[in-house]
Parts: C-alpha cells; structure tokens; sequence
C-alpha cells in the first residue's frame, strides 16, 4: 500500500492507495501549523490503524510554499548576492521581493566564460554573517554568472555553515539558466521556505515513528514529478506549486480526461492549470507565484488568492465587498474550537458602542523559527498575549501602536486574523456544515452593523449578506478561469476596472435568475471551450454554477476533495542535469560544471565529455531523490549562426541529461 498526504492551508488530506484497487480510504483533518504532526497524525489515523508495515511509501504534496509567497507570509532571510550592482534589485522585482530583509553587496563574480571578474572579499562575507545570522532563519546567496563557475557562492556557502547553524541556498544549484536578478529571487524564495519544508517533514517523521511505517517518504516537485525528502529539504523551491502540480496528477487519475481545466479550489487559493493530450502543460518560463516569477520548471498553473477561507472585508472606498488574497480563520471554525469566541461575539453585538474590530480575532499560527530576540517589544507582547488562544482584536488593538506590530506578525505567517469568510457564508446558508453556524451568523451580523453605520449594506439580513457573498465567489472564480484563459490563449488582459471588456464579463458571469426588473436590453454569456475538473474541498460548493454560468460541463469525480493526496502517490521520479559548453576563443572549447571548468581544443571532445558528466549526473541525482529502474535520455541544443562571410560560428551547446525513474518501494 502507498499512502498520501497533502498539507494545505486549511485541511490536511490522507489517501491509501495500490496501483491494483487505486483509492481504497481517505480522510481529512484541519491542518495544524502550529504543530503539522498534529493534523497529519490525526488524518492519518482516520484511515489506518496497525498496517504501519504495509506502507511501501510515503509521498507528500503541499501548498504550504504556494500559500507563504501568495499571502506574503515569509521567514526572515539574508541575500548575499556576490558581483551584483545594485541596479540588479530593480530587475525581476528582486527589490520588492526582499522587501524588509536584509541584503549585501559583495564583491566577486565571474565573467560569461567563467573567469573571474575580481576577487571575492571574504571579509565582507564573514562582517555580513556575524552581523545578520542572529536575526535570519536562512541565507541564500547568488553569485554574478554562477551557472558558469559556482567556486564563489560554494566558499560562501562553506563559510556561513562553518560559522552558523543556518540553511544555505546558493542559486546555482536552482537553474542553469542565465538571468542573474531572477536567478537571486529563486535562491532567495528558497531560502525563505527552508524552515517551513523543514516543519513538515519533521512533523511526517513522527507521524512515521508513531505508526511504525519504515517506508521511504517522497515529495512531489512543481512539476509533478517526485524528489526524496532530503533531496526536497535541500531545494525546497521545487514544491513551489507542489499542491497544484499533485492535483493536476489527481486530478487525471480520477477523471480520465484528457483535454480539461483542472481547477483546485482550497481554502487559501484556487489554482487552476489545463491538461493537453492527457498531459499537464508545463511552464516555459518558470514557475509564476503571487508575481514572482522563478526559475523553476513547474505545471504551468495560474494561483490566485481565492479560495474558502478567503478574508471577507468591507471596500469603504469603492462601497463593495471585497475577497481575499489573504486568507482568514473562518470565525465558524473558530467558535467550534474556542467557545469563548462566541461569547465574545454575543458580548460585541450586546454593547451599544460598535468596535472598530468587532467579529475579528488574532491568533497565533505557528511558532517561532527565529529567536526571540528578532521581535520588537511590541511585537513581543502581542505575541505573549496569544499565547493562551485568540483575542479579539478590539483587545488586541486598543492602543493605536499595536496596529503595525500585529501587522508585521501576520506578515511573518506567525499570527493570522479570524473574521469572516466565504466558508462562514456557506454555513449560514447550509451548504457546509462542519463549524459552528452560530459563530458565523454572530460575525455577519457585527460585520453589517459595521457596513450600515456607513450606510452600506442598508437592510441586507445574515442570509442576505451570505448570499451577496456567495455570489461574489462564484463571480470572482469564474473570472480566474476566464483570465486563465485570457493567459493561455495570448488575449491580453484587461486591468482597467471600467473598461467594456470587464462589464461585459460582469455581466455574463452575475446570477441574473432572482432578477424581479423587466428582461434586460443587453444580456451577454460567455462559453469555456473546455469541461472543468474541480478538486478541492469547496469545490462542490461552487463549481456546479460556476461551469453553468460558464456553460461549460463540470466533471467532479469522486475523491475530487482529496485529489491532491492522490496525485502524490501517482508520479514518478524526474531530474534533470546540464552541462554549458562555450567557445572563449576559436578553436577552445570549455565546459561548465559547478566548480569545474575544462576545456578542449576539438569540439566533438567536449560533447563528448559534456553528455558523459551530464548523464552520469542526472543518473546520481536520480538516485538521491529515491528512484530506481533509471533510464537516462541526453540531448543536445546548439546555439550557433553564421557570419558575413557564409561561416558557421559556434556560439554554444547546453548537453541536457534527463533521468526518469518510478520510486523505491519498502520490501
């Protein structure tokens, strides 16, 4: 039996599987971030119970890496970036990535051909560490043309490890391919992640040791392939798009289609991808998430911030509702777990006075991957008043300079609000029913208090406000397919909010069925050229009028809720290696390998030598990321053109090794 997991933001999936019978039980419980192994054990135990030998793997998927970058909840990292001018930070929005955390310049580098461009200023490096190690949880570093001698950032890194307990990322070992700024984002969102990845895997291992499962534990890569843990805690990027990719994986499984949009709505996001010919489309550029856009090769997937746990809030500028990307603790989830939260709430709509926070609360997410000493003061004691469950925020915040604390907190993924929620709306509407309605009811009435003291929202009811919300949801996942669409079909994309082309796609996607006015003079509709398969927990809530407003058909399979556990059981091991190969002068061929360069004076020598190391490389790497019955394909790419004279002149050769495997079972 194979059994997997996947760790979303708000559920936490278990699936058993053999590739005889496919899906034989599965479960679900909330995920815990505070502590992952409670929520993994506690799914896990739903479905097994003494067949801990039984289990011939373990293989995980997880949006915990899509939802940090979306939600722009990130662990404190140094960037040391080596050779770089500072005008790098304006390019692939590497700047605003960093945002708040520090980075240092430091001279060193290399040139195209793998010369060094000057001396690397150790230091400077060893004034950087002892400065900023106290206060990251992580370094990454990226050096200038490291894909073509990676000797600077591998002293680097060896200096941090002999001097500090932290993770190192170092960019080359990320991609081979040239965009330095962009290059620096991914090592610096890998970085960001390490201590997240670390969590669960570490949560898995009790998990592990509690059930007595001795079987290997897999993670599923962005692309849909699967990497061992070890080699998954190394370059935890990779799961960038870990859920969606595991999904699209299920999601065929499941359904048997072939030429769809595969749509997984969860609690934080609803990524959507399209399957061509039975096959997920790939990503040329790079993985694209919350508008970052990475180097690394993923299921080409649109994530955006929607999903059931999206955070409801009130537009006092543009007088609408407005939801997500940031998600919220549904206030009927957190009643049911804090009865006091309902008591606080009664407390609330009882007062005369209207809270500024009323039906909104602060609790703690997970704990600290720094020390102590990284927090304010302020921050300090915010983060000690939860530490016994949530508090409102009308506490929280009553003196005004707690606001940007708290804020940083959230920012951090340390510290998450409570409020209301598209999953609170389908409670009081009865079409979910696993919280405590009463909670939810409670805050959409303080929410409408609040909205009618600004005279807006005048005499909507808790159902009424439930079902504008609803409503919105659909429109708001509908547009993400459309805008998908937009993307895959090259129709550029309209961003400004008045335009026609917006209007008309409000028009077509709004529920027009209860209208009580006369038939409308213009009423447009909008048809998907492709069905939908929607996974995900919501899904069933939503998508049956999502696809009629789209006019599309709606395949929702059976186990559609948990297809993410699925597709992590259903993939094999893929990995891939190149070698460089330039021409620094006529007649001299060199060869690019990390650390070592080589040169050749015939060419036929050097590919030679390129495919040789490549193959041997990905054959190795293959087998680290836990596959056996490896088979090894190498191509060759030349980039050569001709000059004015009619000659061909060789510019240079990627030698691309790509080694696939299926995963070592336990005997």
């Amino acid at each position: 039996m194979l059994l997997g997991i996947d760790t979303g933001g708000t559920y936490t999936d278990a699936v058993l599987f053999t590739e005889e019978d496919g899906v034989l039980r599965t479960a679900k419980s909330l995920t815990t971030k505070h502590d992952l192994s409670i929520g993994i054990c506690d799914a896990v135990n739903r479905i097994m119970d003494r067949e801990g030998d039984q289990i011939r793997m373990v293989s995980l998927s997880t949006t915990l890496a899509t939802n940090a970058i979306v939600e722009a909840h990130d662990s404190p990292v140094c960037l040391i970036m080596i050779g770089y001018d500072k005008g790098s930070l304006e390019r692939s929005n590497l700047g605003t990535a960093i945002g708040k955390n520090p980075y240092v310049f430091i001279d060193g580098g290399h040139t195209p051909l793998g010369d060094e461009q000057s001396a690397l200023d150790l230091d400077a490096v060893k004034r950087a560490i002892d400065e900023h190690a106290p206060n990251v949880s992580a370094f990454a570093v990226a050096g200038y043309f490291s894909v073509r001698n990676a000797s600077h950032e591998e002293a680097v890194r060896n200096l941090i490890l002999e001097k500090t307990d932290r993770p190192v990322t170092c960019a080359h070992e990320l991609s081979s391919g040239l965009d330095a700024p962009r290059r620096a984002l991914t090592a610096f969102l890998n970085a960001q992640l390490i201590p997240q990845l670390h969590q669960l895997i570490h949560s898995v291992d009790i998990m592990l040791q509690e059930k007595g499962i001795k079987a290997p534990v897999m993670v599923v890569k962005g692309d849909g392939s699967l990497i061992s843990a070890q080699t998954a805690l190394e370059r935890p990027v990779e799961t960038i798009l870990s859920g969606p990719a595991a999904s699209v994986v299920g999601a065929k499984y499941l359904s048997g289609a072939s030429d769809v949009f595969v749509v997984d709505m969860g609690g934080t996001t609803t990524d959507i991808a399209i399957l061509m010919d039975g096959e997920p489309k790939l990503s040329e550029e790079g993985a694209n998430v919350g508008g970052w856009r990475t180097m690394v090769k993923a299921v080409a997937v649109s994530t955006y911030g929607l999903g059931g746990d999206s955070e409801v809030a009130l537009n006092r500028t543009q007088r609408c509702l407005s939801i997500g990307p940031r998600r919220a603790y549904p206030i009927s989830l957190l009643a049911q777990q804090h009865p006091s939260v309902l008591e606080e709430l009664q407390q609330q709509l009882r007062n005369e006075r209207i809270g500024e926070y009323d039906g909104r609360f602060a609790l703690k997410l997970r704990e600290l991957n720094t020390a102590l000493t990284s927090l304010s003061r302020l921050e300090l004691e915010i983060w000690e008043s939860l530490a016994d469950g949530p508090v409102a925020l009308n506490t929280l915040l009553e003196r005004p300079a707690m606001a940007g604390p708290l804020q940083r907190l959230i920012d951090r993924g340390l510290v998450i609000n409570a409020g209301l929620t598209p999953s609170d709306s389908s409670h009081i509407l009865n079409k979910q029913n696993n919280w405590t309605r009463d909670g939810a009811l409670l805050c959409a009435q303080l929410f409408l208090r609040q909205s009618q003291r600004d005279n807006y929202l005048l005499g909507v009811t808790p159902d009424d406000l439930a079902e504008m919300i609803y409503q919105q949801t659909i429109v708001q996942a509908g547009k993400t397919i459309l805008d998908t669409a937009f993307i895959e079909e090259k129709i550029p994309q309209m961003t400004n909010t008045q335009s026609l082309g917006l209007a008309l796609l409000d028009n077509a996607l709004h529920n027009k069925s209860g209208s009580t006015t006369n038939t409308p003079l213009l009423d447009f509709t909008v048809k998907l050229g492709r069905g939908i398969v929607a996974t995900g927990a919501p899904s069933a809530i939503y998508y049956p009028e999502i696809t009629a407003r789209l006019n599309t058909e709606l395949n929702l399979p059976e186990n559609a809720d948990v297809s993410n556990a699925v597709g992590a059981v259903c993939g094999g091991v893929v990995q891939k290696y190149t070698v460089l190969i330039s021409s620094p002068e006529k007649g001299r061929f060199r060869t690019h390998m990390g650390t070592e360069q080589k040169n050749f004076t015939v060419a036929q020598d050097a590919i030679d030598y390129a495919k040789s190391h490549a193959e041997e490389k990905a054959y190795q790497m293959a087998s680290e990321s836990g596959a056996t019955d490896i088979i090894v394909e190498v191509d060759q790419f030349d980039k050569i053109i001709t000059d004015a004279g009619g000659d061909q002149l060789f510019i240079e050769s990627a030698i691309i090794a790509t080694a696939k495997g299926r995963p070592v079972l336990a005997v």
